[in-house]
């Protein structure tokens, strides 16, 4: 291989966000622009795996606390993927039935050891390997220790020639934890402290942020808001701008393609040409199945969120929201899809029942009604406060749904306002229901004009934001290290 990327998340195998679908798509359109790449990540308890057979890769021991522990490294016989994907298995410490946390019970306590001890034992089987990988990509902070323990442990001093580049999905989760458990990691000198430490904790995604040959943001205007606002680590992401670069995600159009989208009933005609007629025949044959499914009224328009329902999400304005909208008799309707905060649950379960017809919310996820909703929905709807990039108005482009955002991070950079030449939807600029109620008002006016609708729904729909060019640009880079 030439690129290794290094993830706690890979689509189909684990998937909780956008680092799962990134670290499932961009490994595929590197290998086939040339860049053989290969992804490594823990093997989860997750029904994925245990559908699959596993080949034996490797087997090693790595070294933890004065402590050597066995892991094997394994590779599905059967995934039918195009690039290789490996599985770490590290007994007791991932076969458990989330990725991050117990789905009844929440967040796992020991994420911290979890997440060094695979790093180390990645590091321990590429240190063994014959052919070593000429750049080790690693996502997230779970990944971040890598880039300072390739420089800075005399364990792995072999690999410190390999350059290392390290992406941030999200900032929001940096994984510090504190000095005390300094003993989890291997011996370095002690003047290289400084590299790990942030506010007087060790900090995975600061120290990546200082020790990766190069570091990328999802998005270039999220690179220019972390400067601004991150938490405290403002300083760090101007003074290090210089290796920085913001390169903004792509969708795999073979997975999220109207023509041939299994997780659909009826699908858009392949013609030379698609005309207004076609896709508009399309989505009323998708809204038919969906809405007369679902129980709810086709003649409306409805507008769709999906996703964590969790305040960087935008997610705790969404009650209010949607009573404001349905309260004064605003002929549309809604559908959420997504599970987080439970107290936002409870709240949205009891409006569907005050609203019966114009609202429907389905707690949990579940990649085929995603699928569904993209395509039947006329408007997507993402208040984010925070959104690195997101790809969720990607997805709504490629199936003809009008994304309503808010103007920040990576939404600002994809989406055009629809009055605009080569718009491609709705903004709003400040975070508040007010802002959100506008939209939803304009998105009204919208779907009332039907010339306009119908000419912006062939618009966006013919917009190419697939991972080709999102994978040059990091072959780009690749190539600037190397």
């Amino acid at each position: 291989m030439r690129v290794l990327h290094i993830s706690a998340e890979c689509y189909p195998a684990a998937k909780s966000g956008g680092l799962g679908d990134v670290a499932g798509a961009l490994p595929k359109y590197l290998t086939n622009a040339g860049w053989k790449s290969a992804v490594v990540i823990p093997k989860y308890g997750l029904p994925w795996t245990k559908k699959h057979h596993f080949r034996l890769v490797h087997v090693g021991a790595y070294y933890l606390n004065q402590q050597y522990y066995p892991y094997t490294v394994e590779e599905p016989s059967d995934a039918g993927l195009d690039f290789s994907l490996y599985v770490l298995n590290l007994p007791a410490q991932f076969d458990r039935p989330g990725i991050y946390g117990d789905p009844e019970r929440g967040w796992y306590t020991d994420n911290t050891e979890r997440y060094i001890s695979f790093q180390l034992a990645i590091l321990d089987w590429v240190k063994n390997m014959e052919s070593k990988p000429e750049i080790l990509h690693c996502h997230d902070y779970h990944a971040g220790l890598i880039p300072f323990l390739v420089k800075y442990a005399p364990l792995f001093d072999s690999l410190k020639k390999i350059p290392t580049v390290f992406t941030i999905h999200n900032a929001a989760y940096a994984g510090a934890f504190a000095w005390s458990k300094r003993n989890l990691l291997p011996d370095f000198a002690f003047e290289a402290n400084g590299l790990l430490d942030w506010s007087d904790r060790i900090n995975p995604l600061a120290s990546a942020v200082k020790n990766a040959w190069s570091v990328t943001t999802v998005s270039p205007g999220y690179l220019l808001e972390l400067q601004q606002f991150s938490s405290g680590l403002e300083w760090l992401f101007k003074n290090e701008q210089k290796k920085c670069r913001g390169i903004l995600n792509g969708i795999d159009h073979e997975v999220w393609n109207p023509h041939t989208d299994t997780y659909l009933q009826t699908h858009l005609p392949v013609k030379e040409e698609i005309q207004s007629e076609d896709i508009e025949m399309f989505k009323q044959s998708q809204k038919k199945n969906l809405i007369s499914r679902l129980g709810l009224n086709q003649n409306i328009p409805w507008i769709t969120f999906i996703g964590r329902l969790v305040r960087e999400k935008g997610a705790d304005i969404l009650p209010d929201l949607i009573n404001i909208t349905l309260e004064k008799g605003a002929g549309m309707g809604f559908i959420i899809l997504g599970s987080g905060e439970l107290y936002i649950h409870e709240m949205l379960r009891h409006l569907s029942f005050k609203y019966p017809g114009k609202l429907h919310v389905h707690i949990g996820y579940d990649e085929a009604l995603a699928h569904s909703l993209y395509a039947a929905s006329d408007f997507i709807l993402m208040p984010s406060r925070v959104e690195p990039c997101g790809l969720n108005q990607l997805y709504a482009l490629r199936y003809g749904t009008v994304p309503i955002v808010r103007a920040i991070g990576g939404l600002k950079d994809s989406i055009v306002p629809w009055r605009e030449e080569k718009g491609s939807g709705i903004l709003f600029e400040s975070f508040s229901i007010e802002a959100a109620s506008m939209a939803l008002d304009d998105a009204s006016l919208l779907f009332k004009n039907k010339d306009k609708f119908k000419q912006l729904r062939k618009h966006i729909m013919g917009i190419d934001f697939s991972w080709q060019k999102s994978a040059s640009e990091y072959i780009t880079l690749y190539n600037d290290l190397t």
